[in-house]
């Protein structure tokens, strides 16, 4: 009885092994060499999510700006500002601070002023 179920664990295991190797993609050319560029390379959603955290720190370092009530979205280097800032010069502010960081190709400008709670 142990043996039989010693000989069905390792049969288990030995098909978990297999189907797992199996179930590996593989980038490898018709010459057995690897094929570059779809591992290292950044899907556009994280090269999205890195512009949009360069723009926001950028923003976060800009001096006497406020980036608590704003919005960050980049699609593609087109960044789009939203939200609420304090002072009207800081609107022109964040879209002088986001054109300048690196992979910005344009910038849609939706900031609003804050104009207090709730009423």
């Amino acid at each position: 009885m142990k043996a039989n179920g010693i000989r069905a664990l390792l049969t288990m295991a030995c098909m978990g092994v297999a189907l797992s190797s199996y179930a590996q993609s593989s980038d490898v050319t018709p010459g057995g060499e690897m094929s570059s560029g779809a591992a290292t390379e950044k899907s556009p959603a994280q090269s999205d999510r890195a512009l949009a955290r360069a723009v926001r720190h950028a923003l976060g370092r800009a001096q006497g700006f406020d980036v608590s009530g704003v919005f960050v979205r980049a699609r593609g280097g087109a960044v789009t500002l939203s939200g609420t800032v304090r002072n009207s010069d800081q609107i022109a502010q964040a879209e002088r601070v986001a054109r300048a960081v690196q992979g910005v190709n344009s910038v849609s400008n939706k900031l609003t002023l804050f104009h207090g709670g709730n009423g």
